[in-house]
């Protein structure tokens, strides 16, 4: 563009400007289109533009320059006196004709040194706040700087600082775009996992990026978060997707029973084996094996399972014969597996095995944000499978879902909006229909017998999972066998 005669036409100039500025969509090429325009216009020798850092830790910067080095800019805009500092601080435009006899200036080293003759320097103002300043100076005694210039100068960085601010605006706008995009598109590919908070996303996010690795995945997590469901995800979006997917809870079989199940066994191995059996893993070939609670599994079948990661082979209970398989393996605790290890019940050599890959599931109390969304999913279906016309929650139903820190997680809340559908006599469901949640049941335990508060605590989780067993079993920590010699004892009614 050629050099804008701004004594001719000034506004004409500064439309045609304005225009041009906010054509442009990269931000590199607005900074420098900017300081192009601004040099020209000026006839300066040297310029450079100062932009306040977007987290405002190191104040402004130099974002382009022309004929000026670092140093230089340095030696400028560092002095408590300089030129750049008074306007950034002051908010007003700074014109000298001859900086060397500027009264202003007198103690500015950078302009004796650099032998500065005449300066411009204005601010980039956005709403009352300085964001930048452009800077321009001349040491030709031949050249200097006019009131016309500085005022269209003025006009100028008003107007660029708009464009600045709408590119920023404009490209925060397309960030925010592609992560929502994602986030559909997350939402989109994995439908069983329902879920729009931060955690959740990273989690998605996660499965995507390890989905077709054959490495070993171990998932932590409390009760109730949804480790199958994360499970189940990966191994629908691998390559081993055509292949079958088993799931073992291991916390649910005797020692034999699961060394039985997952390895398979000789026939006349031990009573009862009447046949030869294949084992999971070798029906699982090709595929995936989930192992749900695998912090419970005995020394034995940890040896056997380590086999199986390290040489791909299985034996047979009562055999010598070993055979290969191809498996992925999938496991998951809501135990400190690492404590497990340190406690001398879990091999330190399995742990690292099945740990290749490690995903944390967060807490439904750290999901806040997606208490509401599951519970107007479980509210969808339950009220179509029991065939009610439920058709949202009040406020005050919302409030007690999101004051409860849901110790059961998931599995809990999904457990809570069933029964109070069952139980629901309007179309909207109350905040009475969730009057069994108590922000903090163990303040009611206290001054208690240790065996009224085991009583309490077995009988309160049988309530949030229904009454199954394996669940609250899973959910206490405790074997689905002492859990079923406690109800005995206790004569809970858990039919």
């Amino acid at each position: 563009m050629d050099k804008f005669t701004l004594e001719k036409n000034p506004f004409d100039a500064l439309l045609s400007i304005t225009e041009e500025l906010n054509s442009v969509q990269e931000m590199d090429t607005l900074l420098n289109r900017i300081m192009d325009i601004a040099m020209k216009t000026l006839n300066a020798e040297r310029g450079f533009m100062l932009l306040r850092n977007r987290d405002h830790s190191r104040g402004f910067e130099a974002a382009v320059a022309r004929n000026i080095g670092e140093e230089a800019i340095a030696s400028i805009k560092d002095l408590s006196t300089s030129v750049v500092n008074q306007v950034i601080e002051s908010g007003e435009p700074v014109l000298t004709f001859d900086a060397r006899t500027d009264e202003r200036f007198s103690d500015a080293r950078s302009v004796i040194l650099q032998q500065i003759r005449s300066i411009a320097c204005v601010p980039m103002s956005r709403t009352q706040e300085v964001v930048g300043a452009i800077y321009m100076d001349t040491r030709s005694n031949s050249e200097q700087f006019s009131e016309a210039g500085l005022l269209f100068l003025e006009a100028f960085a008003r107007q660029s600082a708009i464009a600045l601010d709408n590119i920023q605006t404009v490209a925060e706008l397309k960030t925010e775009n592609k992560r929502l995009k994602r986030q559909i598109d997350l939402s989109a590919v994995f439908p069983e996992i329902i879920g729009e908070s931060r955690p959740i996303q990273e989690i998605l996010e996660m499965i995507e990026q390890i989905a077709d690795s054959s490495a070993s995945v171990l998932i932590e997590g409390e009760s109730g978060t949804g480790k199958e469901l994360v499970a189940r995800a990966l191994h629908v979006r691998s390559r081993r997707a055509d292949k079958l997917f088993i799931p073992v809870f291991c916390g649910g079989l005797n020692e034999n029973l699961l060394e039985s199940e997952l390895f398979g066994h000789k026939k006349g191995a031990f009573t009862g084996a009447s046949e030869n059996k294949a084992g999971l893993f070798e029906e699982a070939d090709g595929g995936t094996v989930f192992l749900d609670e695998i912090g419970d599994i005995n020394a034995n079948v940890q040896t056997k399972l380590l086999r199986v990661i390290q040489e791909g082979e299985v034996k047979r209970v009562g055999e010598n014969v070993t055979r290969k398989v191809n498996v992925r393996v999938i496991s998951a605790t809501n135990k400190d597996l690492w404590e497990e290890v340190q406690k001398k019940n879990f091999r330190e050599d399995l742990y690292y095995r099945l740990n290749v890959i490690n995903v944390k599931m967060p807490p439904l109390r750290d999901r806040q944000d997606d208490v509401k969304l599951l519970a107007n999913h479980f509210l969808e279906r339950f009220a179509r499978v029991n065939g009610k016309k439920v058709r949202g929650f009040s406020p005050g139903a919302i409030k007690a879902m999101l004051e409860y820190p849901w110790p059961g997680n998931i599995r809990e809340l999904e457990n809570a909006v069933e029964r109070a559908i069952i139980l629901a006599r309007e179309p909207v469901i109350s905040a009475d229909l969730f009057s069994n949640l108590k922000k903090n049941r163990a303040s009611d335990l206290v001054g208690r017998s240790l065996k009224d508060v085991e009583k309490s605590v077995i009988t309160q989780t049988l309530e949030m999972t229904g009454n199954h067993r394996t669940r609250a079993a899973e959910v206490l920590g405790v074997s689905r066998r002492w859990l079923q010699y406690r109800i005995k004892e206790y004569g809970i009614d858990a039919e």
